[in-house]
């Protein structure tokens, strides 16, 4: 057990971490690891020009760049890379490399983009979009009772994991585990079958 410092925000970038794998999130939360191979390199320069704050106008609207959210009730905060606002309705975008997965990481992190937007401008955000360059295709996230659900209760696991201050044990998903840049820094399968020998001995 170690003692975390929790954060007096949690950056909305790493609930989409801890959707994806809980020990993925302690990994590059509390240790700090960054694994930069081809594909997070060709993600973190799709996202460079989208983190260049500005603002676009035509005639249906105007959208706004890099715009930073956050939400006193959940103690999260963080930048979305979109925001449209067309006929007094807001709508989160984001950007993402590769296509959509089966995955609700991204689902999740969006979502709490749209509950931040709700809580400071008091207005309904009923799904969003992310845009995906793999395909380069917007697909649209209807944010539904569940998904919030989804959202709330996975700030709440970060802030739990947080306090407890164990490093979760790796997932046993060789599918998520083979996708993530991490692998080779977590280890997964390599600590699982250590930790099934010492519960047989």
């Amino acid at each position: 057990m170690v003692t975390v410092e929790l954060p007096d925000y949690l950056p909305l970038s790493f609930l989409n971490q801890l959707a994806y794998c809980p020990r993925r999130f302690w990994l590059m939360f509390v240790q700090s690891e960054m694994e930069i191979n081809a594909p997070v390199l060709e993600g973190q320069i799709r996202h460079k020009n989208a983190h260049d704050a500005g603002e676009r106008k035509d005639k249906e609207g105007r959208t706004l760049r890099s715009v930073h959210v956050w939400s006193d009730a959940l103690r999260i905060a963080g930048v979305t890379d979109f925001v449209e606002e067309k006929h007094g309705q807001l709508l989160p975008i984001e950007h993402k490399r590769g296509r959509m997965g089966q995955w609700l990481n991204d689902h999740v992190q969006l979502c709490a983009q749209a509950i931040c937007l709700e809580e400071r401008t008091k207005h309904p955000v009923p799904y969003g979009e992310i845009f995906y360059w793999g395909n380069r295709r917007r697909e649209r996230i209807e944010f539904d009772e569940m998904l919030r659900q989804k959202t709330i209760e996975t700030v709440q696991q970060a802030f739990d994991i947080l306090i407890a201050g164990v490093m979760p044990i790796p997932i046993d998903h060789p599918g998520k585990c083979r996708d993530c840049s991490l692998e080779p820094i977590c280890l997964p399968r390599e600590t699982l079958k250590l930790l099934k020998e010492e519960r047989n001995s």
